[in-house]
């Protein structure tokens, strides 16, 4: 079963490659394979992580112990499993996205999009913020904290001249950079070098990244290949 599943694999690979040489319906069968399998398999988890244990258990139980107090008898358990009907409230709300079904009615989608953005944004800016910002520039100045004999670190602690001139070019980097996305002035004179030269560093990082990617890529189907070369060549050999 897995040398199947390695032969599935490495099908749909040399699948996924075909596209380097033109469109065809080997790469649309293996790209809408995919998206079909993602989007089953992201509804699956969706039910059984998210509908079935935040929603629909906590509300039946909640509605069985509004029967047991309707009939008159309560018991702590049922007080506390009354607390599932506050579940009706982001259920109505997660309905209101079907309101795009209704073109009357399609504004409605408007509430849940809004709560979605807002909770997303409270959530995600003060990670952004402490990832890409707070986190970036102590790292790029940290660096100069070893740098002797400018401060009082141990011999064995401080920085070589190679280490110091890669902290002051991850600097100059980080400056140019950031001074290609300062949109608010005009480039011009020194803004306008700056910017040339951040351009050039996201070169070379996005360079580096992709090479990085491709190399990683290459070294699996590279991987794939060779286990069906020696698969073809062990059938073959056991043949005669």
């Amino acid at each position: 079963m897995e040398v199947f599943g390695i032969w599935v694999a490495a099908f749909l690979t040399l699948c996924i490659y075909s596209f380097l040489y033109r469109d065809n319906p080997f790469y649309r069968f293996a790209e809408h394979l995919f998206v079909g399998i993602s989007v089953g398999y992201l509804i699956v988890i969706g039910i059984h992580e998210g509908v079935i244990p935040l929603a629909w258990e906590p509300l039946s139980k909640a509605m069985n112990a509004l029967w047991t107090e309707i009939i008159g008898e309560t018991t702590p358990e049922t007080r506390k499993a009354l607390r599932g009907l506050f579940r009706i409230l982001p259920i109505a709300i997660g309905l209101l996205f079907f309101a795009r079904l209704s073109p009357s009615h399609t504004w409605l989608i408007r509430i849940p999009i809004a709560i979605l953005i807002g909770f997303g944004a409270g959530v995600a800016i003060p990670n952004v913020l402490q990832a890409n910002i707070f986190a970036q520039t102590r790292g790029t100045i940290e660096p100069f904290a070893a740098i002797g004999p400018f401060v009082d670190v141990p011999p064995e602690a401080r920085l070589s001249t190679f280490d110091i001139f890669g902290a002051i070019l991850m600097v100059i980097g980080v400056i140019c950079t950031l001074t290609y996305f300062f949109f608010s002035v005009e480039h011009r004179g020194p803004i306008n070098w700056l910017s040339k030269v951040g351009i050039a560093f996201l070169m070379i990082g996005f360079g580096a990244a992709f090479g990085n990617t491709v190399m990683g890529r290459l070294a699996l189907m590279i991987h794939r290949v060779g286990f069906l070369i020696n698969d073809w060549i062990g059938s073959f050999g056991a043949l005669f």
